[in-house]
């Protein structure tokens, strides 16, 4: 069902986003490339004090690349909740009004297509699908009453399968451009360096394609293992003949 999301939500006017968090980070030395003079590497200390961590909440949406994003100390649920209903309300403000009838919308922007059984009368227009972690907080009633009471349906990666949010992804390349190489000294420093480069991605995002160029290639080399081509029988009944 994320898989379909991806694929097809966005063309049919509903907009995908993912929320995570990543860390936490720690004040010790993350290693990373540089350049230093000929015989001259850069050195980090190998003893370091720990001054605490940070860590940082994302919500991201693949098919435009936007991010937004901030660093926090720790992001218990009273942390990222009301964190989350801001950062949503915002978006969703931005979003055009529903006039068209339910029925008449496009299936991936109905919300029998996700919630597997007709809507309760009382829901607004589905407006909006939210890729999020199945931990037990986003879970409770009080969040899922307020996602559904904005037009939000989350979609919850299964167990083993949060590679399926795209927003991992995203805070891969956040955190390795933020810290690599550095060595902070105070959980505030990180939290400044990670918001910075989120800042820099949103400068100039780039659109993430579920699937794209990696799938097709491993597709070919499944193929090639397989000693295969690509061709097929119109109809298998014929080997027998």
């Amino acid at each position: 069902m994320i898989e379909q999301a991806y694929e097809q939500a966005e063309a049919a006017g509903i907009p995908v986003w993912c929320q995570d968090e990543t860390g936490p980070y720690q004040t010790v030395p993350y290693p990373g490339a540089g350049w230093s003079p000929v015989g001259e590497p850069a050195r980090q200390p190998h003893e370091y004090v720990r001054h605490g961590t940070a860590k940082l909440l994302t919500l991201f949406r693949p098919a435009t690349g936007a991010v937004r994003a901030t660093g926090v100390r720790s992001a218990p649920n009273a942390v990222l909740h009301p964190w989350l209903q801001a950062e949503l309300t915002q978006v969703l403000a931005a979003l055009p009004a529903v006039t068209t009838p339910e029925a008449a919308r496009p299936p991936a922007a109905r919300w029998a297509t996700w919630l597997g059984h007709p809507p309760h009368p009382s829901l607004p227009p589905l407006r909006l699908l939210l890729v999020w972690d199945n931990l037990a907080g986003h879970l409770s009633g009080a969040i899922v009453r307020w996602l559904f009471g904005q037009g939000v349906m989350p979609l919850y990666t299964p167990l083993s399968g949060s590679w399926l949010n795209m927003a991992e992804s995203l805070q891969r390349i956040v955190g390795g451009r933020a810290l690599a190489g550095q060595h902070p000294q105070t959980p505030g420093e990180i939290i400044g360096w990670l918001e910075d480069t989120v800042a820099g991605w949103n400068a100039a995002p780039t659109p993430f394609v579920w699937g794209g160029k990696r799938r097709e290639r491993r597709r070919r080399a499944r193929h090639r293992r397989l000693g295969g081509s690509g061709a097929t029988l119109a109809d298998p009944q014929l080997i027998a003949a």
